[in-house]
């Protein structure tokens, strides 16, 4: 089953002669179960291809189904209850809220999806658990590793099981060890079944999924699968 579907998706922004063109006719689907990289330089649509893909910016023009929905005449409000349901966001910076944590931070979602406190709290612990943070469930972003942050951000992305985890730079603003940690564990939460589409300008790192997809002025220039993924991510 395709989770995304995205077909002649153009993004412009600003009108006339400022009329500048981000995407001009992406098409990409992804399968249920897959790990694929989306992969280009600064300036090359990806940060736009993510957004749409997030259902954090709508696309001037092409249509986008997402898990079964189609989301081109979904109102603000429909896409955020969507973008709750069906995304887990991992982002480059964490974004985690300073003064709760780490189990409030994970809880965080399930919040805004109307869980009781009993089980989003219970569902909060054990996601932290089985991501190795138990013993610091009570500890705030300022008392943890870049690292741990990131892990505590990952736990908060599946906390209400979403259909796709999506990872902009996950490893960005780690060093290079913590980098490898973090990419050998969404390795492994992939094999576990969860789809992920990982953002990055850093070919090693989109290496490590099993396709790869190249956007270079707006538009997909090369899509290949790689037959022998890396199961162990090597430090560079």
């Amino acid at each position: 089953m395709n989770i995304i579907e995205l077909t002649d998706i153009h993004k412009t922004y600003g009108h006339g002669d400022e009329e500048v063109k981000i995407l001009r006719g992406v098409s990409l689907t992804v399968t249920t179960g897959d790990f694929v990289a989306i992969v280009g330089p600064s300036g090359s649509g990806k940060s736009t291809l993510m957004n749409t893909i997030g259902l954090l910016d709508s696309p001037t023009k092409g249509t986008y189904v997402l898990d079964g929905v189609a989301t081109e005449k979904l109102g603000d409000s429909q896409l955020a209850v969507v973008r709750n349901k069906k995304i887990g966001f991992i982002f480059q910076q964490f974004n985690l809220l300073p003064r709760l944590t780490a189990l409030e931070n994970v809880e965080l979602p399930l919040i805004y999806a109307g869980v009781s406190k009993s089980e989003r709290r219970e569902r909060a612990k054990k996601m932290l658990e089985s991501l190795g943070m138990g013993p610091r469930i009570d500890h705030k972003p300022s008392q943890l590793s870049g690292g741990q942050q990131q892990r505590v951000a990952i736990a908060r992305a599946l906390a209400g099981s979403p259909s796709l985890l999506l990872a902009d730079e996950p490893t960005g603003a780690l060093d290079s060890k913590t980098g490898a940690e973090v990419l050998e564990l969404m390795i492994q939460l992939n094999e576990q079944g969860n789809t992920i589409v990982l953002i990055t300008h850093d070919l090693h790192i989109a290496d490590t999924a099993k396709r790869v997809v190249s956007i270079r002025d707006g538009l997909i220039v090369d899509d290949k699968r790689n037959a022998n993924p890396p199961r162990q991510v090597v430090q560079v």
